[in-house]
């Protein structure tokens, strides 16, 4: 099992071109591997007259003129694809559907899963284009047998493998990220653009959620949904406080609750639950939001799925650490167990199984099995 090796001959690549630096290092290193790229900007905002604001964004005007600026300086065609639409519908009102509904979405996964690797990469195909190639630090690895398998990128502190966990045999088998294989830091890779004269080499990193330019998620989630006061209560059921929205909390958040009750122990309280039928949200200790096991649905296997129980290593959040668990697909869904008890797993963030550096694949938490409850998972 190898790296994937140089193709024999070049292929016809579409670029995935943000308007930052690791896009545009991405597409001019595919370009001097000697394929043959055309950079592509993805228009996702339906309002991209705003101009970025800090470091924020990605689907600005300016985004899409740096992109064409790196691709006039690479020497490779550039066009902008209008996906706006598709991008409302798959990712943004899907984000906004499941906080609605009490869970934690990861918008990101969504739209590597609903975007580039869906909508882009079957357009590309249809096209003529044999691969998509982004700017994501992960790596595509080559077996014997011609199947592909996705790991992690060499440098572990710049991976981004967990949001590229619901990639499928397809699509793999058209990516192509050629910054996988670099143990650098950011720095260095801006020093490599700037060698290549890429006026993005300075730009700053895109953050947060592209589409909340501001930064402010429970905002943007009042405007569209509405404000509606609830209560916040404890484990016991009384009420130590009032919300103005069920929607602006996240499972294990212990900062802006603004209980003016304290807690009999004088220790700092969490929400343990978001109830958006009754519009309500449960607080209470740090150990009650120890998590044992899981369920989650709508699996994804980067490869053919798992057969019985394994153990394995998950990531539950994008830059978060590894846990080790056993888990088993199961009637469509995927059982886990923790090895040791994990804190602020919510419902509707993705959980992506590995072993050792290979991506198993990753499914949507749907419940969550507490140490303070009796283990129904199995």
């Amino acid at each position: 099992m190898t790296d994937t090796p140089q193709p024999s001959r070049p292929l016809r690549v579409l670029a995935a071109m943000s308007g930052g630096v690791d896009s545009a290092v991405a597409a001019a290193r595919a370009a001097e591997a000697g394929h043959d790229v055309t950079g592509v900007h993805l228009a996702l905002s339906a309002n991209p007259q705003s101009f970025r604001t800090g470091a924020r964004g990605c689907c600005t005007i300016e985004d899409s003129r740096d992109a064409r600026r790196a691709a006039d300086v690479i020497g490779i065609p550039f066009y902008v694809w209008d996906l706006a639409d598709r991008f409302r519908e798959d990712v943004v009102e899907d984000f906004v559907a499941e906080y609605e509904a009490g869970r934690t979405p990861n918008p990101c996964l969504r739209c590597n899963e609903k975007i580039k690797f869906a909508a882009l990469l079957d357009k590309a195909l249809a096209l003529g284009f044999d691969a998509v190639c982004t700017g994501h630090y992960a790596k595509v690895v080559l077996r014997e047998d011609g199947t592909r398998e996705l790991h992690r990128a060499s440098d572990m502190a710049k991976d981004q493998s967990y949001v590229l966990g619901v990639l499928d045999d397809r699509q793999l088998a058209h990516a192509m990220f050629p910054l996988g294989d670099t143990v650098t830091t950011k720095e260095e890779i801006r020093a490599e653009a700037e060698r290549r004269g890429l006026a993005v080499a300075k730009k700053p990193d895109s953050h947060d959620i592209c589409f909340i330019a501001d930064g402010d998620t429970r905002g943007f989630l009042a405007n569209r949904l509405g404000r509606a006061e609830g209560d916040i209560v404890d484990e016991s059921g009384a009420k130590v406080g009032t919300h103005e929205g069920a929607y602006g909390f996240t499972i294990g958040q212990r900062k802006g609750l603004r209980i003016g009750t304290p807690a009999p122990d004088g220790k700092p309280r969490y929400v343990l639950d978001i109830s958006p039928v009754t519009n309500t949200v449960t607080v209470g200790p740090a150990a009650a939001l120890d998590v044992t096991a899981l369920t989650a649905i709508r699996p994804r296997w980067c490869g053919a799925a798992p057969e019985g129980p394994g153990t394995y290593t998950a990531q539950l959040r994008a830059h978060g650490g590894e846990t080790e668990v056993t888990a088993e697909p199961v009637d469509g869904e995927l059982r886990v167990r923790f090895t040791e008890p994990v804190r602020g797993v919510a419902p509707g963030q993705a959980i992506v199984l590995y072993d050792g550096t290979r991506v198993v694949g990753s499914a949507t938490i749907a419940t969550t099995v507490r140490s303070t409850e009796p283990a129904t998972t199995s």
